[in-house]
């Protein structure tokens, strides 16, 4: 008996195998690199965006990847299809190491799906338009402007916190006060538990002037949201901008059921951002394994003369 109510518990624990990509946006801080080409491709040493994130929900354990895209965003498609001419000709070269690399863009078991966002009314937007291919299920959701390297990934950390309390989770970083008007900002009640980096959002604002920001704890570009999500989203009058927020269905969201904030640890790259896109560049050229020696010898020379 007691084997078949364990066994029906783990049947209730809601498990999260999806994530949303809302690729659709314009990348306008990063004009004029992309006026014609997605911001989501443009690589970071020899990986777009993109595949940051990507990665990052598949080593959480998910497996159904799903992008909402724009007009403009085929290349993201392509780039996770098969390209049976690339691999034919790198099989033939014998470039081994170069065909494993391009195999493993899409493992055999990650599954790719894809719906347009027809028009720019918001990141709130984005997110209901991947209601349907979600279903009711909680989902993850990754903004792929943000490179975030953690050991474990952010995305795992936050799957690990919500297997436990089964209900929306924000990752969470603390900011300079100058800056609140560029992120959501959450207020918090600390939990009397033994976790302290998990905490409980008492409420969330949009982009709130320094001056009115009740904390200086921002949303980073990892979520993991309950399907509830989607009712409030359906509800939502447009807000900050003219848009659809997020947040602003969230804070909604606080008064039907608890959203927590995870303080993740990892470092965080804003790859929307010229200065955020170069500093991951030289720090993960220093990390990559083909180049990393080369590239840190170049720059310390580099520095040197610079001193002179």
């Amino acid at each position: 008996m007691a084997f078949v109510r364990i066994r029906n518990e783990v049947k209730k624990l809601n498990r999260v195998k999806k994530a949303v990509f809302p690729i659709a946006g314009l990348g306008v801080r990063l004009l004029p690199a992309t006026k014609a080409s997605p911001k989501e491709m443009l690589p970071v040493v020899d990986k777009p965006l993109i595949q940051y994130a990507v990665e990052e929900a598949y080593a959480a354990g998910i497996r159904q990847m799903i992008f909402v895209t724009g007009r403009t965003k085929r290349a993201v498609e392509d780039h996770f299809d098969t390209s049976h001419e690339l691999e034919f000709e790198l099989k033939a070269a014998g470039k081994k190491e170069l065909l494993d690399h391009v195999q493993q863009v899409k493992p055999d078991d990650m599954q790719c799906f894809y719906v347009r966002q027809s028009r720019a009314l918001g990141l709130g937007h984005a997110v209901l338009c991947a209601k349907d291919l979600v279903g009711q299920e909680p989902f993850a959701l990754l903004l792929a402007d943000d490179i975030m390297i953690g050991d474990p990934s952010v995305m795992a950390q936050l799957v690990i916190q919500f297997n436990e309390c089964q209900t929306s989770i924000l990752a969470i970083e603390n900011i300079a006060r100058e800056h609140t008007q560029r992120y959501g900002i959450v207020s918090t009640v600390m939990q009397s538990t033994t976790n302290d980096r998990l905490i409980e959002v008492q409420s969330i604002v949009e982009k709130p002037t320094p001056e009115l920001a009740l904390s200086t704890l921002a949303v980073a570009g990892r979520y993991i949201l309950t399907p509830g999500i989607f009712v409030e989203l359906a509800n939502q009058s447009p807000g900050f901008g003219g848009e659809i927020q997020l947040t602003d269905s969230i804070a909604s969201l606080l008064t039907k059921e608890k959203v927590f904030a995870y303080r993740y640890h990892a470092v965080r790259y804003d790859c929307g951002s010229k200065l955020g896109f170069l500093q991951a560049t030289v720090d993960l050229a220093e990390r990559h394994s083909e180049v990393s020696k080369e590239f840190s010898d170049w720059l310390r020379k580099r520095i040197l003369i610079a001193q002179e």
